[in-house]
């Protein structure tokens, strides 16, 4: 009785540190923290990922970056990366995914956005089918590091012009944009900056 008596008044400070400590995250099973991570987009699993060494391992799990995949995954790896290792896990198929990889003549170029999932494309003038683009006359090819593609498209001169193009690529199902990149004036540098000299642009402004 004498030992118990004590025991109950001792100092919470003397006590053994098995009875003080208290569970952490990384004490978490690695399947649970998957679990959870899995709802995040992929920047923020990166992230979470220097944590421990739970999340960590978590953070590669198969199951977490499939849900981050675009649901045709496997035809966009044999279309734009070709053929991959078999034993090439998912997190490192996404990050070549949303790496800009080209195709068709190096005039295409396909990515996964990283924070939305979805596949985007990026095709360059010598992609496209534009009125006169072959008569160097109206049109010169100028490298350019704005570009994707280290190239443009520039129209000295030119009435009228079509640009007309046509893909083939499984998209996943979605609603996608269309967007054209254009600059009206010959590029330059001021000062460090890129600049548009638009002094030599006319009629842009009249409609037919």
């Amino acid at each position: 009785m004498g030992a118990s008596f004590s025991g109950l008044f001792m100092d919470r400070g003397s006590l053994p540190s098995v009875c003080s400590s208290s569970p952490t995250l990384g004490d978490l099973p690695e399947i649970c923290v998957a679990s959870i991570i899995q709802h995040l987009n992929p920047p923020e699993i990166c992230k979470l990922a220097e944590l421990n060494q739970a999340f960590r391992g978590a953070s590669w799990d198969d199951f977490v970056w499939e849900s981050k995949l675009p649901p045709n995954y496997q035809i966009l790896v044999h279309k734009v990366l070709g053929l991959v290792p078999q034993k090439l896990g998912k997190r490192d198929i996404y990050t070549r995914l949303c790496r800009p990889n080209t195709f068709d003549g190096g005039t295409k170029g396909v990515w996964v956005d990283k924070d939305t999932g979805g596949v985007c494309m990026s095709i360059s003038s010598k992609g496209l089918q534009i009125t006169g683009i072959d008569d160097r006359t109206y049109w010169n090819h100028m490298p350019s590091d704005e570009s994707r593609f280290h190239s443009i498209a520039y129209l000295q001169q030119m009435w009228w012009f079509e640009v007309e193009g046509e893909v083939e690529f499984p998209f996943p199902a979605g609603t996608y944009s269309v967007f054209f990149k254009l600059h009206l004036g010959r590029a330059s540098r001021r000062f460090g900056r890129r600049v548009w000299d638009s002094k030599h642009v006319h009629g842009w402004d009249i409609s037919p």
